[in-house]
């Protein structure tokens, strides 16, 4: 049976507001440069339009961490699936991730990178879902605030389809 998807955010919307935060990073970190560490697998798509759009000097990591696995709520057990390849201390780090709900692994995941000794660590996300948070997560940077509906596309996935879609949909049941 094949999912019906509501378009939520579109692909025009999505790309207007990237290009706004890449902006406002921008102004944030002049003088700097800027090490993004995508949050795999969801981010990629984000990360990749928003280092697009910064214009300080960018440095790009990639870490998998999870705690979905094939369900559509966290299941609040957090796993590291791919390190960094690089060191980070001294670095101005922004964490770039796909959508912020519960928290907790964003929660685990700062506190982990705080002990490589960054210089600064920032949170920027496409996606928050700021009702659904159980840990206290400061995000610096938000796309759009949505309400609390199961979300594809744009690197968001069900069962890992809908990835690829260029818009942010909601997943009807």
């Amino acid at each position: 049976m094949e999912d019906k998807i509501r378009v939520l955010l579109s692909e025009e919307e999505v790309d207007k507001r990237i290009e706004e935060l890449g902006r406002q990073i921008s102004r944030d970190y002049e003088g700097r440069s800027v090490h993004l560490i995508c949050v795999l697998k969801g981010g990629v798509f984000f990360t990749c339009e928003l280092a697009k759009r910064i214009t300080v000097p960018v440095s790009l990591d990639f870490m998998s961490v999870s705690s979905y696995g094939a369900d559509t709520k966290s299941s609040g057990v957090v796993k590291i699936v791919k390190d960094l390849d690089e060191p980070l201390e001294g670095k101005d780090v922004l964490i770039v991730e796909d959508i912020i709900d519960s928290g907790r692994t964003l929660s685990y995941l700062i506190e982990i990178l705080h002990k490589r000794h960054p210089a600064s660590i920032s949170l920027c996300t496409l996606l928050d879902k700021p009702e659904r948070r159980v840990a206290d997560v400061k995000v610096d940077y938000v796309g759009f605030r949505i309400p609390d509906e199961f979300v594809v596309g744009y690197g968001l996935d069900y069962a890992q389809k809908y990835r690829n879609l260029p818009y942010i949909g909601v997943v009807e049941v």
